[in-house]
């Protein structure tokens, strides 16, 4: 198996054709069917020798032929059923191949030396021309191992018989000669186009694979980016309200391609919803400010991402939703966005983790700092609003009190309205908090308070000490530092570094929880945390890759064309079930159409050379060879007039309009039809044409009406026989130049095999009708007679063909059905992919937004230190005493649809060129804040940590 990720390939990168990947495709959807399709084929063939045997009652004269042909048949059958356990045998495909080859090779000799002294050098050419175009068409040889195979089958018939036919036949030697060179015809133009029929096979199956390929990378390109996109929103805006944007945002993009007028509405969307029966908790960092100050840039986001995820991990692990960070002021709600009975005990658990946590970083560290935390319980609306840098937030006169419940707090406590008191019940002690005495505001409103007691408190009385011991190892370190190093210790996730996990929370996150480290640590260890982290992610995206390409190659042949209810096809027919599917595949461009037709010239050059060989040279013969080859030469040169008159266009009116039809030849279905059916015609009528004309005229030597008769005799037979005979074979190249046209339409393709081999037939036998013995000894083996072997040939190349042009519709539509899902598939990822950068780009500036997403995505801090940077605050007066809540203005709703206004009319300020330097940062309750001299340069990327 190769190794996962392998064909994860780069755009400039080239996959070999021996891949593995590619070689199980290629078996799933070519190989294995097709030679399932030769086999049974072959088995209906040897069924109905064996039954003619037996009806004729000849089987006791014949008998080495009838234990070849049934062994053949016992052979063929066995392998048919163990190539359906297509798992187990795949591996000796090429072997079945050999063991096939050889099978009709032994047939065909043992039925030409079935009776001594009695060869003609017509004899089983067609069956060998059947084994050198099917190794090419059917069998599982690459292409050099198929002319090898091919070449040996053909040399063997020639020599083998020439030798025989040499050592015991009288007949002319340049009447020999000429059989022995028409032989060598037939099977050079089976060579030929079995072998264009293959290259053309390959070079289909090749590239379906490589755009499968190509296309899959590009899915999970997209699939990747979009997840992390989503991630990144995820991570900023909680699910429900990113998915109502989404849906608003595609609502209004499918009215815009389709034309329809927009809905009149006068007010901006507004994404803010109720919700009661919560819990608020607000906390600030007692004394961060002045260690703010004494840290550098990267040194503040560092200690800063550490404290507050840890400060989320303690969230998630008591079902609170942090809302938003202010600077070193940290807010979340608990009831969001599903309600929760136990949201006032999660807020206080959470306020109490957060004391303890910094707790241990000032006995760590010896820095002062304090947690000081407030929490109250009751309504609020939620949601976001503006038109850019969206942030969830919450608004209400129980979020302004639990605001002020922080402010009014004591460090180290967590201060709780009674409000929240009354839905704790007994779970927690309290003690008075005398809130009234520290804030005017509650004092005001007569809000009682009070201080929850951690029942942690309770057991670390006796043990209650400083390690001044650990504290004094890092004392020689500035306050900031022994922070940050012992921060990272916690081992808090990076911003957004779960945008590629499976999992939205880091393993190393969850782990590290278990195990505190007290001490100062001496080095940081994010480098290897992160190294260990993308290695990780590395493998499961490749794993993700992999499996999704062995799934959608598999799905490549998951229809069989034969049987089965596909919701694709319509039944054996395979016509599109979607009907505009059916109108694209019918008039796609076939782009090596202009081969097709040089390969039929060829064919007819074949024939030409077949009868000049063996038929009399006679004046009609030259005349009905010309008109055709006239017509082919026509045909040749509107097919190619674009490449051999490119020098004469520009300067001839009438050559620039040939070279323009040339140039519409392989994609204009009303022309090139007309022209298939003209040369594939062309080709089926002059195979025979000159045997009726000359069968239909009285005999020219004896006045005789026995066709045998009519020339001097050739061995055993008569010269007209041998005519007759090789007036089939030039029907049989007749319909082999009718396969060559692969990616014409099937149905075409049948209708002119069918009206052809119907004729053929009733010519044949028509003719034939008063020699049904050509031979005086009775007991000579059927097959070797010329109308049975005729008729027999006639009808195995029919339906052989019909057949395998059936396989190669059925390609030819599973390459249009694919690329046109491919192309579905990359819509709908670009349409979600343009809704989520949407969304991103009114969330973060683009490029810190590109800063964690996509392939060279960092997870690092992203910081930025600016020399010249100017920062606006811009306040709507008075909002909080206009903001009021009431059943006439739905308990406040409206009145965030009037600031929702004002700040998306600033928003829309910002969106002019005039203020394109202008960056919004973010709103906080009614105040706008924006910032000049925030774009990024070419000189101030370097800086970028």
């Amino acid at each position: 198996m190769p190794a996962k990720g392998k064909y994860f390939f780069n755009e400039n990168d080239d996959c070999r054709i021996s891949d593995p990947l590619y070689e199980k495709y290629r078996y799933t959807s070519q190989q294995h069917p097709l030679l399932l399709l030769l086999l049974f084929i072959a088995i209906i063939f040897w069924t109905t020798l064996i039954i003619i045997f037996f009806v004729t009652d000849e089987a006791h004269y014949h008998l080495a032929f009838i234990i070849a042909v049934c062994a053949a048949l016992v052979i063929f059958a066995v392998m048919y059923l163990l190539l359906c356990i297509e798992s187990l045998f795949r591996r000796w495909l090429t072997l079945f191949g050999v063991m096939i080859w050889i099978c009709f090779l032994i047939v065909g000799y043992v039925s030409l030396f079935e009776k001594e002294n009695d060869y003609q050098l017509w004899e089983q050419v067609p069956f060998f021309l059947f084994i050198i175009f099917t190794v090419y068409t059917m069998l599982p040889f690459g292409m050099r191992g198929a002319v090898i195979i091919s070449v040996l089958s053909a040399l063997s018939h020639i020599i083998v018989l020439s030798v025989m036919v040499s050592m015991t036949s009288q007949e002319n030697k340049e009447s020999i000669l000429f059989q022995l060179l028409a032989n060598a015809v037939i099977f050079l133009c089976g060579n030929l186009m079995g072998a264009f029929h293959k290259r053309q096979m390959q070079v289909a199956s090749w590239d379906l694979y490589r755009y499968t390929l190509k296309c899959i990378q590009v899915r999970m390109k997209l699939k990747i980016e979009k997840r992390q996109q989503e991630n990144l929103l995820l991570s900023i805006l909680p699910a429900h309200i990113s998915m109502e944007m989404k849906l608003a945002i595609i609502e209004r993009l499918k009215e815009t391609n389709d034309n329809r007028q927009m809905h009149d509405n006068n007010f901006h969307s507004l994404y803010v919803k109720r919700h009661q029966n919560v819990s608020i908790l607000y906390a600030d960092i007692v004394g961060f400010t002045r260690l703010a100050s004494d840290c550098s840039p990267k040194e503040l986001v560092v200690m800063l991402n550490e404290l507050f995820g840890k400060f989320d991990q303690i969230a998630k692990e008591n079902e609170c939703m942090r809302i938003k960070i202010l600077g070193d002021c940290y807010y979340c709600v608990s009831g969001l966005p599903v309600s929760l009975p136990v949201h006032a005990r999660n807020c206080v658990k959470m306020g109490l983790d957060m004391c303890e946590a910094i707790k241990q970083v000032r006995e760590a560290t010896g820095v002062d700092i304090n947690m000081r935390v407030g929490i109250h319980s009751g309504n609020v609306l939620c949601g976001v609003i503006g038109l850019r840098k969206w942030q969830y937030d919450v608004w209400s006169h129980d979020v302004s009190l639990a605001n002020r419940m922080e402010s009014a707090g004591v460090p180290g406590r967590v201060h709780i309205t009674e409000a929240t008191l009354n839905h704790l019940g007994k779970a927690y002690e309290v003690e008075e908090g005398n809130g009234h005495l520290r804030d005017p505001y509650l004092e005001s409103m007569n809000i009682k308070t009070y201080l929850v007691v951690d029942p942690r408190s309770k057991q670390c009385v006796s043990n209650n000490h400083v390690p001044k011991t650990r504290v004094n190892d890092g004392l020689k370190m500035r306050a900031s530092v022994r922070m940050t190093r012992y921060l990272e210790s916690w081992g808090a996730a990076r911003p957004f570094a779960h945008l590629n996990h499976r999992e939205s929370v880091s393993s190393d996150s969850s782990s590290s929880q278990g195990r505190r480290r007290k001490e100062i640590p001496l080095c940081s260890t994010g480098h290897q945390r992160t190294s260990d982290r993308n290695s990780s992610q590395k493998g499961r995206i490749e794993e993700d890759i992999y499996d999704e390409m062995m799934s959608t190659i598999e799905g490549l042949s998951s229809t069989n064309p034969w049987c089965g209810k596909s919701d694709d096809f319509c039944g054996f027919s395979l016509i599109f079930a979607e009907p505009g599917l059916e109108k694209e595949y019918r008039t796609i461009p076939i782009l090596k159409l202009k081969s097709y037709f040089a390969c039929a010239s060829l064919v007819f050059l074949c024939i030409f050379l077949i009868q000049m060989f063996i038929m009399p040279k006679t004046a009609k013969l030259g005349i009905s060879f010309g008109i055709v080859a006239v017509i082919i030469v026509l045909i040749l040169f509107v097919c190619f007039a674009e490449k051999c008159m490119k020098c004469c266009s520009e300067q001839r009116p009438f050559l620039r309009h040939l070279c323009a039809i040339s140039e519409k030849v392989e994609t204009m279905p009303l022309l090139r039809l007309p022209l298939a059916v003209i040369t594939i015609g062309a080709l089926l009528i002059i195979a025979i044409f000159n045997l009726t004309t000359e069968k239909s005229k009285p005999a020219n030597f004896t006045g005789s009406n026995d066709l045998c008769a009519t020339t001097y005799p050739f061995g055993n037979t008569t010269q007209s026989c041998v005519e007759e005979t090789y007036y089939a074979y030039c029907c049989i190249l007749g319909f082999i130049a009718c396969s060559v046209f692969l990616q014409m339409s099937f149905e075409l393709k049948v209708l002119l095999l069918s009206i052809a081999v119907t004729v053929y037939l009733i010519i044949f036998n028509t003719l034939q009708h008063k020699n049904l013995s050509f031979y005086g000894n009775s007991t000579r083996l059927f097959i070797k007679e010329p109308r049975i072997m005729t008729n027999l040939y006639l009808v195995l190349f029919y339906i052989t063909l019909v057949l395998l042009a059936k396989q190669i519709d059925y390609y030819c539509r599973l390459d249009c059905l694919w690329k046109n899902k491919f192309k579905k598939e990359h819509e709908q990822f670009e349409t979600m992919e343009n809704v989520n950068r949407l969304l991103l780009e009114n969330v973060l500036p683009a490029h810190v937004a590109a800063y964690f997403i996509g392939e060279k995505r960092n997870e690092d801090w992203y910081h930025q230190s600016y020399d010249c940077v100017c920062v606006m605050f811009a306040s709507v007066p008075d909002f909080k005493v206009f903001y009021t809540e009431c059943d006439v203005n739905k308990e406040g709703l409206e009145c965030l649809r009037l600031l929702n206004e004002i700040i998306a009319d600033f928003d829309e300020l910002l969106l002019k060129p005039k203020f394109s330097g202008v960056e919004k940062i973010k709103t906080i309750g009614s105040t706008y804040m924006a910032a000049a001299g925030l774009s990024v340069t070419p000189g101030q990327e370097n800086n970028q940590g």
